[in-house]
């Protein structure tokens, strides 16, 4: 699926901004779709609506909620219109003047539907459903298990949450369950016979680059493609499915982006796809972007934010890659879950690596029966909507899935396959894993890099950085036998801004530091070790708990970026490690 652009052939239009809300139950009101609300309150679009309220039936609400606005239609030239939603999360059913028009299941990735002209009148109304519940069967997982929630030391537990208790979402992740229509809503326009998909390929042969650019068309005939440099001056012509030559060819590097753009033109439509030229390849336990040894520098982050909660917030992406740029970083992971395309399409310009990832997080054997046909589509959906992206060099199929049961590989392994078959560039895959016993692990060795989550100082051994140590140690020894290129893709201790102590202690700034050195030293000494990702990149909100005080505190920033002692480590650490080389 396209992004969406204006051009000499395209008009997009924006609904994004104040629509009306109603809150719903746990069973679809279809009545409150066919017509306007008689009683409403005010929501922004595109945010989630948990932080909008000073209300806890907003920050809590379980079930459907509603959304509506009307827009006119002035006389425009116009062959075709589709009305597109950057991402509804969880689940949404959209409704145009009373009519039923779309259903789309996955919060994080964009649909559309292309809209009937004749029904379409001066004023219209827009009417959109969405279920934030999550269970078993959803990507991401929710229990289903109310001991999980409330614990079984409850006497006659299960009585009291069926006469007491409202029902809520118990998420099997730690992350809030922020809800809505989190991305723009927009009209485009294209000319009757139009552009579909673009996919491009590049190969680097010397100095000079082969590119080569599909595109599904709507109807007969092909398309013909310019190639322009980043000046806009055009440095080849040729055809779609031909293989097009760039001489001279200037790289996508990290650090230092530089991106071409190829124009599209079928008919009457004209379409204008971005690309760098890159390669990523694995060889034995060397990860390498442009035939050079490339070392992952970064975090794991979160799309959150005050007041928009998981909306979009570009200014806020604008900031973070500063910061990252800042502490020497070169990638993050969308973790978990696929980011907006307006980050990514960002990160192909500034040259910040992604490893981009699925919302499959909270698998185990309760889920696997249920998530599987979800779990390609999702996987599906990503690649095709992300191929482009020079930023992106791995997918993650999933976070810290249960990889130690029997059905754990089987499950897996036709979704790597799938992958790799989706993805033109066919770029690395991985699974993200975190395991009670990881000499158990029946996934990770099977991925082309082993990725993994540990919290050895925190979770284990809280507070006994010498135990940490050796743990660390002893498990980069076991991966090692593997041959294969080795991330870690979490590690962190949580530091709550201004607790600050002579002697480090848990949930101070000086012990996250500390903690963050000691595992760094265990790093450093083993080659195939390909990159380090701290968790998190700034703090984010969770659900309540007895763990977490106003959400998880193991961001190097706070939630409104403010840097911790550990971020200072951060930048003088990362800006002594080259992007390519180290650990030759």
């Amino acid at each position: 699926m396209l992004f969406t652009q204006m051009n000499e052939s395209r008009l997009v239009i924006k609904l994004d901004g104040i629509w009306n809300f109603v809150l719903g139950g746990a069973e679809l009101d279809e009545s409150l779709c066919e017509k306007a609300f008689e009683q409403c309150e005010k929501i922004y679009v595109p945010a989630s609506y948990n932080d909008q309220k000073a209300d806890i039936k907003l920050r809590d609400h379980y079930g459907w909620v509603y959304y509506q606005t009307s827009f006119p239609l002035p006389p425009i030239p116009c062959e075709r219109l589709v009305l597109r939603f950057g991402a509804v999360t969880h689940r949404c059913r959209v409704y145009l003047n009373g009519n039923e028009i779309a259903e789309h299941v996955g919060g994080f990735l964009p649909f559309e539907a292309e809209l009937d002209m004749s029904a379409l009148s001066a004023n219209n109304l827009l009417t959109v459903a969405v279920d934030n519940r999550i269970d078993f069967s959803t990507l991401p997982v929710g229990n289903e298990d109310s001991r999980a929630m409330f614990g079984s030391g409850l006497p006659d537990y299960e009585s009291v949450r069926k006469t007491t208790l409202k029902p809520r979402n118990n998420p099997n992740f730690d992350f809030f369950n922020y809800s809505g229509i989190h991305r723009s809503v927009s009209l485009y326009t294209t000319p009757k016979e139009y552009i579909k998909d673009v996919e491009v390929v590049t190969e680097i042969n010397g100095a000079d680059a082969l590119v080569r650019i599909s595109a599904e068309l709507s109807g007969d005939g092909g398309a013909e493609v310019s190639i322009l440099d980043a000046e806009g001056k055009t440095v080849a012509n040729g055809s779609c499915e031909s293989p097009i030559t760039i001489t001279n060819v200037r790289l996508w590097q990290p650090g230092k982006a530089y991106l071409y753009t190829a124009k599209i033109v079928y008919k009457n439509d004209v379409y204008y796809q971005k690309f760098g030229v890159r390669s990523v390849e694995i060889k034995g336990s060397r990860f390498l972007i442009n035939g050079r040894d490339f070392y992952f520098k970064g975090f794991g982050k979160h799309e959150d934010s005050i007041t928009l909660g998981r909306g979009i917030n570009e200014a806020q992406n604008v900031k973070d890659i500063s910061l990252m740029r800042l502490l020497g970083a070169n990638s993050f992971r969308t973790s978990h879950y696929p980011y907006s395309e307006e980050m990514l399409n960002l990160c192909d310009e500034e040259g910040i690596v992604v490893i981009a990832e699925t919302p499959a997080v909270g698998l185990g054997t309760k889920s696997y029966g249920k998530t599987a046909d979800t779990h390609r589509a999702v996987i599906r959906d990503m690649i095709s909507r992300d191929k482009n992206h020079p930023c992106i060099v791995m997918w993650s199929l999933a976070n810290e899935p249960d990889t130690e049961c029997e059905q754990a590989y089987e499950y897996f392994m036709p979704l790597y396959s799938l992958a790799h078959e989706a993805d033109p560039q066919s770029r690395p895959v991985t699974v993200v894993v975190c395991n009670n016993n990881y000499t158990k692990d029946k996934v990770a060795p099977a991925m082309d890099v082993i990725c993994a989550n540990r919290y050895y100082g925190w979770y284990i051994f809280g507070g006994d950085l010498d135990a940490a140590k050796q743990a660390m140690t002893a498990e980069l020894d076991y991966f090692e036998q593997f041959g294969k290129p080795f991330m870690i893709t979490e590690y962190g201790a949580d530091a709550v801004s201004g607790i600050h102590q002579a002697v480090p202690a848990m949930f101070s700034e000086e012990y996250q530091a500390e903690y963050y050195k000691c595992i760094n030293s265990v790093l450093d000494k083993y080659a195939y070790v390909v990159g380090e990702h701290a968790w998190n990149f700034a703090d984010f909100q969770t659900v309540q708990g007895t763990m977490r005080v106003d959400g998880n505190k193991k961001g190097l920033f706070t939630r409104d970026r403010r840097p911790k002692l550990a971020a200072h480590y951060f930048r003088e650490r990362w800006t002594d490690i080259p992007d390519f080389g180290y650990k030759k």
